[in-house]
């Protein structure tokens, strides 16, 4: 009967296992890049890339180094022509400088692989095509 009794519970263990491991699975950055280019893919729109700027690994990330790179995206922005650079990106700039964008929230997260995840989400949004961020 104790025999019994410990078989059920190292299988009840093992499944358990398994349930976490496969949830794990199922949230990589391809993950969610999947569901995006199968969506894009249905309606014609070319597929999409991970670029996050704090999904790196090796580095303990604060607030204030991954705001400050998203600042430092000023130099590629040209407000007469309110365009970016070419091949450079400065979105997270000019959200970050987007004149009725007045509340934010931002999170920092230190994920099981140790990577660091750092967010900012602004309200009211900016970044609307067609119009300059001050």
């Amino acid at each position: 009967m104790a025999a019994y009794q410990l078989s059920v519970a190292v299988l009840a263990c093992v499944l358990v296992l398994g349930i976490v491991g496969s949830v794990q699975a199922q949230n990589t950055p391809q993950d969610y890049l999947d569901v995006h280019n199968t969506a894009r893919a249905a309606v014609g729109v070319g597929k999409m890339v991970w670029n996050n700027l704090f999904w790196e690994s090796g580095k303990e990330w604060t607030a204030r180094e991954a705001v400050q790179l998203w600042v430092d995206e000023k130099q590629f922005y040209n407000n007469t022509t309110n365009t970016c650079a070419t091949g450079k990106v400065c979105g997270h700039y000019t959200q970050v400088v987007w004149r009725n964008s007045v509340n934010l929230g931002c999170a920092r997260v230190k994920c099981n692989s140790g990577a660091i995840f750092i967010t900012s989400n602004y309200s009211p949004r900016g970044n609307i095509f067609g119009q300059r961020p001050y």
